[in-house]
Parts: structure tokens; C-alpha cells; sequence
């Protein structure tokens, strides 16, 4: 059986999501965050080096990654599911937006988060001046960064039902996160109603609900 190493409020809620929809079975080992550094605890380490997850086993496999992930279980477990069929415009568009979602919108996610949390974090004595650095990094780039993506996205997501064509694949699973974590960080209101729409029909989806109902409070979901 495949075993899912789950940490809470992070990408591995995506992988719960994907063995739902494809009706796989599955065990989940739960970890929670440092409350005050919202790091993953050291205990990931005994299943990968770096303590990060999503980490899945499935037999003598283990796989790190949320893309490679996924791609393995679409591969082994998906007999053509939630993947476009090979050498078509929505098969290049599956594989783009399954790379991009880590690749280009998350690293612009994570940095909105630890700036964030940066001024809260420094010596009582430098607060003032790390919220100074903070906001300027936030205001010049960070800010602006995310509102070209996000802008990217709604063109995206206007011309087309789901990330890669017209039907739901795993490419919006993968990019699932990228737009939840955007949408609580940052908002979507300037964005338009295109990505709270598409936030509103992957919420909805039974395999989502379910995958949420098993792995525990997630605050993307709301």
C-alpha cells in the first residue's frame, strides 16, 4: 500500500487529493509543524535527508517531490486518468504547469511568507528596522511578483476551463497550492472572480473533500 508521510498545511494535502480522485488506497504517517518556526519536525528526516514533505513509499520506493509524485503515481497507478493523451497542445500544457507550480510560483510564495513572518521573528531591538526591510522587499518585488503571476493565471484560467485544456487534470491538483497559498497571502480580489471560481470548483470536488476529511485541518481549504 502506498504510504503517504503528511505534514499539515503544506503540498502533501496535494497528493492525498490525487490517490482520491484516482481511488487509490493509502496510509498516511501525520507530522505537524514548529509552531513558531513552521518548519517540519526532524522526525521526516528518517524517511528523506531533507525532512520535507510530501515523502510517498510504495514498496521499496521513495519518492520526494511534489511533481515527480505525482507524475509517478499518474504513471503506475492512472491508466490514462486526470492526464491528457501524449503529443497534444493540452499534453504540453499538463506538463508546463506541473513544473511550474514549484519551478516559478512557490519560491515567490515562500519568500511572501518568511518576509512575512521576518519582522516577528527579529531581536526585539531590530524590529523596527527589519519591518522597514521587509515592507521594502515586499512593496518593490514581492508585491508585484505576485500580481503579474497571478494576473498570468487568470488569462490562463479565462481561456480555458482547468490549467491544461478543458478537462480536469492532475497539472490543477499541482497547481492547487500555488493559487490557495496565493489567495490567503496575498488575495485574489484585484485579480477578478476568475481564480476564486476555480478555487470554489476544486473545493467542491468529492476527492478533494474527502482528501481534506482524511488529512486532517487544512487552511488552504477555506
Amino acid at each position: 500500500m502506498i504510504i503517504v508521510h503528511h505534514l499539515n498545511n503544506s503540498r502533501s494535502q496535494r497528493v492525498l487529493w490525487l490517490l482520491e480522485e484516482l481511488g487509490l488506497p493509502y496510509d498516511i504517517r501525520f507530522y505537524q509543524r514548529d509552531p513558531k518556526t513552521m518548519q517540519a519536525p526532524q522526525a521526516l528526516r528518517a524517511i528523506h535527508p531533507l525532512g520535507k514533505s510530501p515523502v510517498v513509499v510504495d514498496g521499496n520506493t521513495v519518492i520526494a517531490e511534489s511533481g515527480a509524485i505525482i507524475t509517478y503515481i499518474i504513471e503506475t497507478y492512472g491508466k490514462g486518468r486526470l492526464i491528457p493523451p501524449a503529443g497534444t497542445a493540452d499534453r504540453l500544457r499538463y506538463t508546463y504547469w506541473l513544473h511550474y507550480a514549484e519551478g516559478s510560483a512557490m519560491p515567490l510564495l515562500l519568500m511572501k511568507g518568511v518576509f512575512d513572518m521576518l519582522p516577528s521573528q527579529a531581536p526585539f531591538f531590530l524590529r523596527p528596522v527589519v519591518r522597514i526591510i521587509a515592507g521594502a522587499v515586499q512593496a518593490r518585488f514581492l508585491g508585484p511578483q505576485l500580481r503579474l503571476h497571478m494576473e498570468y493565471w487568470t488569462r490562463e484560467l479565462s481561456t480555458r476551463a482547468w490549467f491544461a485544456g478543458d478537462a480536469f487534470t492532475a497539472a490543477d491538483i499541482q497547481m492547487s497550492f500555488p493559487v490557495e497559498t496565493a489567495a490567503v497571502r496575498a488575495g485574489t480580489g484585484d485579480a477578478g472572480p476568475v481564480l476564486p471560481a476555480f478555487l470554489e470548483r476544486i473545493h467542491a470536488r468529492p476527492a478533494y473533500r474527502r482528501a481534506v476529511e482524511r488529512g486532517g485541518a487544512y487552511a488552504y481549504a477555506a
